[in-house]
C-alpha cells in the first residue's frame, strides 16, 4: 500500500523552483552566491559526515526528507522515528538527509566526527552531512534555497526556528512541504499519502 502511495510522491512536480531562470536545469549553479538560479535540490553539494563533497544529485529518483539535527533537545523523538522511517522507507526509495546545526541554544557543539559517534548510538544509517548553519549569511545554500520555495515558507517568516525542521522533496528535488521542529518526524508518514 505504501509502495503505491509513495510512486505517486514520485511522479513529476508541477511546480518546483518557480524563482529558477529557465533553462538552468541542468546545470550546478548552486553555490553560496548564485543559489536562486537553482531549480531543484539536485543541484546542491554539501560534505558529508566524513568531510567528503556529495552532490545532491545522487538522490535524483528519491523522495527525500531534509532534516536540521542535533544532539540536544528533541533529540530522542526525532532520531528515533528516523531510524523507523528509513528503516521501513529506504526500499520503497525514501532517504533522508541530517544536517547537524549548532545555531539553536548551542545544541550540537560537538565536531563532525562527535556528531557521527552519537548518531551511532542511535543506529543512525541514514545520509549524515557536516555541521552547517540553516540561517543568516553563512547558510547553507540548499537551505537558503529550500526556504524561499513556494511548498518550503515558514510561518511568521521564512528563518528555520529551531532544529528538527524537516523539508519533504520529491523525486525531482522539489520541496513538497516544511514541517516546524515541534512536528515529529512520523507526521511526514500520512502526508506520503497524499501524492
Amino acid at each position: 500500500m505504501f509502495l503505491g502511495r509513495l510512486s505517486r510522491l514520485l511522479k513529476p512536480a508541477l511546480l518546483c523552483g518557480a524563482l529558477a531562470a529557465p533553462g538552468l536545469a541542468g546545470t550546478m549553479c548552486a553555490s553560496r552566491d548564485d543559489w536562486r538560479c537553482a531549480r531543484s535540490m539536485h543541484e546542491f553539494s554539501a560534505k558529508d559526515i566524513d568531510g567528503h563533497m556529495v552532490s545532491l544529485d545522487k538522490y535524483k529518483g528519491f523522495v527525500c526528507i531534509v532534516t536540521n539535527v542535533a544532539s540536544e533537545g528533541k533529540t530522542e523523538v526525532n532520531y528515533t522515528q528516523f531510524v523507523d522511517l528509513h528503516a521501513r522507507y529506504a526500499e520503497c526509495g525514501l532517504r533522508i538527509l541530517a544536517f547537524p546545526c549548532n545555531q539553536f541554544g548551542k545544541q550540537e557543539p560537538g565536531t563532525n566526527e562527535e556528531i557521527k559517534q552519537f548518531a551511532a548510538s542511535y543506529n543512525v544509517k541514514f545520509d549524515m552531512f557536516s555541521k552547517i548553519c540553516v540561517n543568516g549569511d553563512d547558510a547553507h545554500p540548499l537551505w537558503k534555497w529550500m526556504k524561499v520555495q513556494p511548498k518550503g515558507k515558514g510561518m511568521l517568516g521564512n528563518a528555520i526556528k529551531w532544529n528538527f525542521t524537516k523539508f519533504l522533496i520529491d523525486k525531482n528535488g522539489c520541496v513538497v512541504k516544511r514541517y516546524g521542529p515541534m512536528e515529529e518526524p512520523m507526521v511526514i508518514e500520512k502526508d506520503l499519502t497524499c501524492y
